[in-house]
């Protein structure tokens, strides 16, 4: 095994989180991994789709045909769901709901392109669930100021107030784990499918693509959202 390989497993299943290359930082070595790669190609993947769409909707027609047509479906799709979902408190979240759904859609579903998803990799979940944690604090002091706060932590009664503060702590940590091992238990099924079958795995695999990267994939990004929009409009409920 070389040094570069951060993680593998047997000769012949390739989990693809391999070190690329590396360089000194502090006096620490950082390595430059797989992981990184697959998330600059999604992340200009996502600006080059931005940008082409900007400039369609500069240009928009009243009807619409080719890629407005695209832009606005995911536009109304994205606002649809936000909207049944916050109800009067979806205005300020739109853009952050949409980024990050389509952050999450697209890092899943690139694994049907040869790349280990990003989001198979906890270190881009967690931070994920971190922004959420953050946002539905924001919230919560905002709206529910401190006293509203410290009340919510000793309901039904004030020695509840512990359990409740872990539980308030688990939210990022339940929020990226789960996006986390089911898209890394999908990555890791077809690593040993295409590493333990190598000889028989042609064409059928295809069918196991479709529900891991796919299916599963549209699945934990909807889950993952829906938790956020309901953990946020909680936040900013006083009554």
């Amino acid at each position: 095994m070389g040094q570069g390989i951060l993680l593998s497993a047997a000769a012949d299943v390739d989990f693809m989180v391999h070190g690329l290359f590396s360089y000194k930082f502090f006096g620490h070595t950082v390595w430059i991994t797989t992981t990184h790669v697959c998330l600059l190609i999604v992340i200009l993947f996502l600006i080059g789709f931005s940008i082409v769409a900007g400039r369609v909707m500069k240009h928009a027609t009243e009807i619409p045909s080719g890629f407005q047509n695209v832009v606005e479906l995911i536009v109304e799709m994205l606002d649809k769901m936000v909207g049944s979902t916050m109800g009067k408190h979806a205005g300020p979240f739109l853009n952050y709901i949409g980024t990050i759904f389509i952050f999450i859609l697209i890092s899943n579903f690139s694994g049907l392109f040869g790349l280990r998803p990003p989001t198979a990799d906890y270190g881009v979940t967690l931070p994920l669930g971190l922004a959420t944690f953050t946002l539905i604090h924001y919230n919560k002091f905002k709206y529910q100021k401190v006293k509203g706060v410290i009340e919510g932590l000793c309901s039904p009664w004030p020695f509840w107030a512990p359990i409740n503060m872990i539980g308030d702590i688990a939210v990022p940590i339940s929020l990226s784990l789960r996006l986390f091992a089911n898209v890394l238990s999908g990555t890791v099924m077809m690593a040993l499918v295409y590493g333990l079958l190598s000889k028989i795995a042609v064409i059928w695999p295809a069918v196991l693509h479709v529900y891991f990267d796919l299916f599963s994939g549209a699945i934990q990004t909807y889950v993952f959202c829906m938790l956020t929009m309901t953990y946020i409009t909680d936040a900013r409920t006083t009554e």
